[in-house]
Order: structure tokens, then C-alpha cells, then sequence
């Protein structure tokens, strides 16, 4: 099924049944207001909002309205967790080797994951407000799940069975600010401001044969400026899986329901070395940070800029007919 949220006036908006095809939405009223309240019951309401879902696939909901993707929040306007990882170990590696470090052998076994903020996300239609574009502003594409209940120590075997939704992920970065909070050992904070998910939250089985090992395996789609700028497989090189991410989150803690796990930045080798650029043939970039490392690698210096005021970034990911299965991240980054 597929599900969004609608901006009313409270903080955590208004659950929605979204048809497949995007066109057309219903109120979940008498099953759950929210997103989060679903999730806390989903055990009890999942085969509720799932024959609403059929019902209104079927043009059998009499209230069904238009689907406005300019009307969602983010699927969960806040929540209790949300952490993210980076999954796509080529991305961590090229970050390594722009300025000179070596990857330790662990970052193949062990994941990174940070703790981000998770009280006031983004709605995907809405602009992204900054104090500074000379904070080094980027954008990440990448893929995220929402998970129900997680018991600690939980075994990647297992993880799986508690993913309840997935989204896509903008997870705004401020690249001139990260250098500074690393080096006091003490992580990401001031240069990790608040993340965009995608108008649409889906169930793992709306994705059919395109989710399998705990991976999805299609395209994300990144436009910058109107410009394609990466079109990854986010089933390919990803070192490790879901169900190995909430895992890792699990060891020493239990997850509520609600729990937002991402994958980190979707990145491919494209079969050379480095990856290449849309121009020069290949699938391209999720961030503009790891084009900037290619160029530093290649050319001793990087040469483009990060994002600036008025510029547009839409992140995308369609199924094998060319429809677009999560709605559009579609914002622009403006001054606060």
C-alpha cells in the first residue's frame, strides 16, 4: 500500500491512502490519524488501511479526492529516530581518497551510522531554508525504511521481518561545516540539518520483484537545476543491506515503532575506478560532494560549486514502466 501525510494544523499532520498510480487519495479517519499512530498499531490497522488501499484502487471510495503532492509533509513530519547510514561504501571510500586517507578494512564489515535529527523534517515540496550558502549546501539521495517495534540485539536474518514502509531521502548537508564538527571527534550536528522524505511511504510488497534481500533495486533519479544529474542503482554496491542496518542500530538498544533507518548516499562504481558523470556516459551522482571528489582525485582541485540560493534539487525513483512510485522530492534552497 501507499501512504502520505497531509498538512492540517497539528504538528503531525493527517494520515492519507494514496492510490497506486499517485492520482488520488483518501482520509484514514477511523483507522488512524497519523502516521506514527499507524505505526504504533500496525499489527491491529495494517489490513484496515490495506483494503482502503483496494478500495480505492477499485474507484470504490466515494470520498476519494486528488492526490497533491504540494499538500504532504514529509510521511513523518517528526520522529523518534531517526538514524542514518552509509551503506554505499564506494561513497565513504571517495571521500577517503580526496583528501588523502586511507579506508580501514573494518568500514567493509561494520557500518557507519550517525544519529540525526529527527524533530522537524522537511516536507518534500517545500523549500529548504538555510542562514548561508556559504555553509557548502548539498543534497543526498538516498533510500530510507521505517521500522515497527526492533528488540535489541536483533540478527540481520530477522531485521527484515520489521521494516513496515520505505521513502526516499534528502538528507541536506552543509559540507563547509562537517570538517570542523568531525575534527572534534564528537560527529555530525550544526552541518546535518533537517532531512526531506518523499511525498510517498510504500509497503515493502508494493515494490514487487524490485525488493529482494532487503534491497531495492532500481534507479534513483537526481535533477539539479532541471539537469540530470545521477541516475544509480540503488540495488548495486550496496555492502550492506537493510535488515544489516537495523541490526547494527539494534545492538545495544531496543527501536520504537516509527524508527527511520537510511542508507546513506546511492552510490555505484559504474565498472571503473571512480564512476563517471551523466555527460561523460555514466550513471552519475547523488550528491554533489562525490562529484567534487572525482575532480579532486582526477584533477587535483575540485571545480563545482555546492549548491547556492535558487537553486533546485528533485529526487525521483520510477518502477520499470516509467511511473514514478514515491512522489517527487522537489524543493528549492532559499534563505532563512
Amino acid at each position: 500500500m501507499k501512504l502520505a501525510t497531509y498538512k492540517n494544523d497539528t504538528r503531525d499532520g493527517k494520515l492519507m491512502v494514496v492510490s497506486k498510480d499517485l492520482t488520488l487519495a483518501v482520509s484514514a479517519t477511523g483507522i488512524a490519524q497519523t502516521m506514527q499512530q499507524a505505526l504504533d498499531n500496525w499489527q491491529h490497522v495494517e489490513s484496515q488501511l490495506q483494503s482502503r488501499y483496494d478500495d480505492l484502487n477499485q474507484g470504490l471510495c466515494k470520498d476519494a479526492q486528488h492526490f497533491d503532492e504540494t499538500m504532504c509533509e514529509s510521511p513523518l513530519p517528526r520522529a523518534y529516530q531517526w538514524a542514518d547510514g552509509s551503506a554505499y561504501v564506494n561513497h565513504v571510500e571517495l571521500v577517503r581518497k580526496a583528501r588523502g586517507a586511507e579506508m580501514p578494512d573494518s568500514f567493509w564489515t561494520d557500518p557507519l551510522m550517525y544519529q540525526g535529527g529527527s524533530d522537524d523534517f522537511i516536507g518534500p515540496r517545500d523549500d529548504v531554508l538555510l542562514p548561508s550558502d556559504d555553509y557548502g549546501i548539498d543534497f543526498e539521495g538516498e533510500i530510507a525504511v521505517i521500522t515497527g517495534d526492533v528488540p535489541m540485539q536483533v540478527n540481520a536474518t530477522d531485521a527484515g521481518k520489521h521494516i513496515r514502509l520505505l521513502m526516499l531521502v534528502n538528507d541536506v548537508s552543509l559540507r563547509g561545516l562537517i570538517p570542523g564538527e568531525l575534527a572534534k571527534g564528537f560527529g555530525f550536528f550544526q552541518s546535518k540539518p533537517s532531512s526531506v522524505f518523499s511525498p510517498v511511504a510504500v509497503t515493502p510488497d508494493e515494490l514487487g520483484e524490485a525488493w529482494s534481500d532487503n534491497k531495492l533495486h532500481l534507479p534513483l533519479l537526481s535533477h539539479y537545476n532541471g539537469e540530470l544529474f545521477g541516475k544509480p542503482e540503488a540495488g548495486q554496491d550496496m555492502t550492506f543491506d537493510f535488515a544489516e542496518l537495523i541490526a547494527h542500530a539494534a545492538k545495544t538498544r531496543n527501536l520504537g515503532a516509527g524508527c527511520v533507518i537510511g542508507s546513506g548516499t546511492v552510490s555505484n562504481k559504474q565498472g571503473t575506478e571512480h564512476g563517471s558523470a551523466i555527460s561523460e556516459g555514466g550513471l552519475g551522482y547523488s550528491c554533489i560532494a562525490e562529484l567534487r571528489m572525482i575532480e579532486t582525485i582526477r584533477d587535483g582541485k575540485p571545480t563545482t560549486s555546492f549548491m547556492s540560493f535558487g537553486d533546485r534539487i528533485r529526487i525521483e525513483m520510477l518502477d520499470k514502466h516509467g511511473d514514478s512510485i514515491f512522489g517527487a522530492i522537489d524543493q528549492v534552497v532559499k534563505k532563512a
